[in-house]
């Protein structure tokens, strides 16, 4: 796998892109603004990037990150995705996204959403529950002793595997959380978003490594 396509491109996504270009992949950047809004990112990322239509990103990336708000996700192209594993990297916030009824209730979560508007892709949650500034402070390589974990969900094993992949390139160990029925379990207000990776649990500004250990416990001690 060497392209990586990016629909969305904020804190997020250019996190991302830094990483995974750092890392050796080719990437494809896109946002809601249009190309030409990212000709500043492009030129600081090198010759490793490109930016294009969010159809572009989806039509070229081997592996694609869907990194937009959740208000609108209906409007990721569906079938240039076919097949592909898509990474999701959304949260639910109400006062952003307006209310899903079928959120506020639990009977779904935000990345089921995406996998019904993508049928025939391989959906895994990912990135949603760490701060940008800490997911570009604190890669490392493999083995080392400060390294820290994401929680991954989805519900194909192989696109699983693919993304633990991926995060082992960029410098993460991944956390199985199970299917994208589980993904609950680490978005915002439980114990494994965001504070397990910040220095005290009132300053995100100090990132400091969450390792598998402190992960897997955080995942568990979530409840709704």
């Amino acid at each position: 796998m060497t392209t990586v396509g990016l629909i969305g491109s904020g804190n997020i996504g250019s996190t991302l892109a830094r990483l995974a270009v750092a890392a050796g992949y080719d990437v494809v950047l896109s946002n809601s603004r249009g190309p030409e809004t990212l000709t500043e990112l492009v030129d600081e990322l090198g010759e490793r990037a490109s930016a294009g239509t969010a159809q572009d990103a989806a039509q070229v990336g081997e592996l694609v990150v869907v990194t937009v708000p959740l208000k609108a996700y209906r409007a990721v192209p569906a079938e240039p995705l076919a097949g592909k594993v898509v990474i999701d990297t959304n949260n639910y916030y109400p006062q952003r996204d307006g209310a899903f009824p079928e959120l506020d209730a639990g009977e779904i979560t935000s990345s089921e959403l995406l996998q019904q508007h993508l049928p025939t892709s391989r959906v895994v949650k990912v990135f949603n529950n760490i701060y940008f500034k800490a997911l570009a402070a604190l890669p490392r390589p493999s083995g080392a002793a400060d390294r820290s974990a994401l929680a991954i969900a989805g519900d194909d094993a192989a696109a699983k595997a693919e993304v633990t992949a991926f995060l082992d390139r960029l410098g993460y160990d991944a956390v199985d959380a199970g299917s994208l029925a589980e993904g609950w379990r680490y978005q915002p207000d439980t114990p494994a978003y965001g504070t397990i990776y910040s220095a005290t649990p009132t300053d995100w500004e100090s990132p400091a490594p969450g390792d598998a250990e402190k992960l897997r416990a955080a995942l568990a001690a979530a409840t709704r």
